[in-house]
């Protein structure tokens, strides 16, 4: 049996690593910039001309962008799904909306599942300043716009998906956020002009969504984030009903028959 040389690896290829799995664990976000070059190089406990070479291979391969003296930064692209022109065409279908939403329904409930058995104490002060900001949202009532709104909402699920530390389905929602968000703006103002009581039926959904992962309770946490995006469908199903409705009669009422 013949034995081939072992390769003894590269430094530089030890921070490649270190690096990628900093990216794909959400340490590292798109567009984010990182330390300086001399604090990394100590934070790793490498020299500056390994780091810049590992730099050097993640620029190749399209993880990092170099900007001349201005420092190195994640690429914005990765795990972008889809396109703004995407977006746009998106946004205006109804049955699109109906698609995430089912898509959603499954996705997040497994987040906030993983999220209660795994979230770290961490990942719980991320949470807590996400919902924070949403109930603030809340407590507007109505005077925050549609946009602060659907950002903060679709922030509070990203946190989620973050503490899942399931690496797929993190990077599934942040490639989904500018969309997910966009539907929800979407979503609520059809939501709460339909029904009075919606505000106080999503706050009293997320409240008990955080309540159930920051306690551990992860069957509950699936249920409850299933039970959430079943009840947004339920009320966007009416809306849509009623936009029907109110198109037929408009049409009859322009009928020259009548």
């Amino acid at each position: 049996m013949e034995v081939g040389h072992i390769r003894q690896r590269r430094l530089s290829d030890n921070i490649v690593e270190q690096l990628e799995t900093m990216i794909l664990e959400g340490t590292l976000q798109p567009g984010e910039r990182l330390p300086p070059e001399r604090a990394l190089a100590e934070q790793f406990g490498v020299s500056r001309p390994s780091l810049r070479e590992a730099v050097q291979k993640l620029v190749a391969k399209g993880l990092l962008i170099s900007r001349q003296g201005g420092g190195n930064y994640v690429s914005e692209t990765l795990g972008s799904s889809f396109s703004d022109p995407l977006l746009g065409l998106l946004e205006g279908r109804p049955e699109a909306q109906r698609d995430l939403l089912e898509f959603r329904h499954t996705l997040e409930a497994d987040c906030a599942y993983y999220a209660a058995l795994r979230a770290t104490e961490v990942d719980r002060q991320h949470l807590q300043t996400a919902f924070d900001e949403l109930q603030r949202c809340y407590a507007k009532e109505g005077k925050a716009t549609r946009a602060e709104e659907g950002a903060a909402d679709a922030r509070f699920h990203l946190a989620i998906a973050e503490a899942s530390h399931n690496m797929v389905l993190l990077h599934t929602i942040r490639g989904l956020f500018d969309l997910l968000k966009r539907n929800v703006v979407t979503n609520i103002g059809g939501m709460y002009a339909l029904r009075s009581e919606t505000r106080l039926m999503l706050v009293e959904q997320h409240q008990a969504l955080f309540a159930a992962i920051m306690q551990g309770r992860a069957e509950d946490a699936r249920k409850i984030a299933s039970e959430h995006i079943s009840y947004v469908q339920d009320v966007l199903a009416q809306s849509q009903e009623e936009n029907r409705r109110m198109a037929r009669a408009q049409r009859r009422e322009r009928s020259p028959t009548r």
